[in-house]
């Protein structure tokens, strides 16, 4: 069947390890000095390990695989012990993977194994993925009141369908986002977007992404882009895009001015600095 799952780049790959603990399924050991997939049978291709790749070596892509088994990733968990099924279970209910979360439970049920209760340990799930409510303060909606203008100047913003050669992107200051990062900013159009030509893309979900890292070159050397500012999530899987940026900025003739800005799960600044 054809099916997302995860893909290491070997020759990115460090061998660090970084992903084993953050793989609830087990799927990923280090051999060889790499980390490599033992079994598609264990990935359930959410990629919960890509945004603890320091590298960015772990990406998400559609191939033909082997159904992800539940219950085989429950015979390989149940021996590391409850701390490795609390994880695992966490991380099945914060993807929204509820099939796979009550084949998990019937499993630890007919092995009369207790079923672990409470929150995953804080090194465990995925941070991105997780489920939080934010509470406002009473009039927080006051500065709402009018109409402001959008500051897109252009289309298509995504990275797979932009092109480099179009007219907008010569000797502009190019914005790349994360997706996320428009919603959580309240005031993105009118403090980070004025003035800007825009891109668009998830580094966690998207696929193709040696794409990105071709169109980023072409926008450099061909289109010769005056700045480029990664504006990203603080989320672990966030950080790739930043990643792509400086491989892209790296391997282009023409260097130029990068920022990079982290924004907060709640729009506030955390982090602002030029490369």
């Amino acid at each position: 069947m054809k099916r997302k799952i995860i893909r290491i780049d070997e020759e990115t790959c460090t061998g660090c390890g970084l992903c084993i603990p953050n793989c609830s399924e087990g799927a990923i050991q280090i051999i060889d000095g790499k980390a490599r997939l033992v079994s598609d049978l264990f990935c359930d291709g959410l990629g919960a390990c890509i945004g603890h790749c320091p590298e960015g070596a772990i990406t998400v892509e559609e191939r033909e695989a082997e159904a992800y088994d539940e219950r085989k990733v429950m015979e390989n968990i149940v021996e590391q012990g409850p701390n490795t099924i609390k994880a695992h279970l966490v991380h099945l209910k914060e993807h929204g993977q509820e099939v796979f979360l009550r084949q998990a439970i019937d499993y630890l049920k007919e092995k009369n194994i207790p079923v672990p209760e409470g929150k995953s340990p804080s090194s465990c799930g995925c941070p991105g993925a997780k489920s939080m409510t934010f509470a406002r303060e009473d009039g927080a909606g006051e500065a709402l009141a009018g109409r402001r203008p959008s500051q897109l100047s252009h289309w298509p913003v995504q990275m797979h369908l932009i092109s480099p050669d179009a007219p907008h992107y010569r000797g502009a200051d190019l914005l790349l986002a994360a997706d996320c990062v428009a919603y959580a900013l309240g005031d993105f159009h009118n403090d980070y977007l004025r003035g800007k030509t825009l891109a668009i893309a998830c580094p966690k979900l998207d696929e193709g992404q040696a794409v990105y890292l071709e169109k980023l070159k072409a926008l450099i050397d061909r289109a010769k882009i005056n700045t480029l500012t990664v504006m990203t999530m603080q989320v672990p899987c966030c950080g790739g895009l930043l990643r792509l940026t400086q491989k892209a900025v790296e391997e282009s003739s023409r260097k130029i001015p990068v920022k990079s800005i982290v924004v907060g799960l709640q729009g506030e600044i955390l982090k602002e600095e030029w490369l």
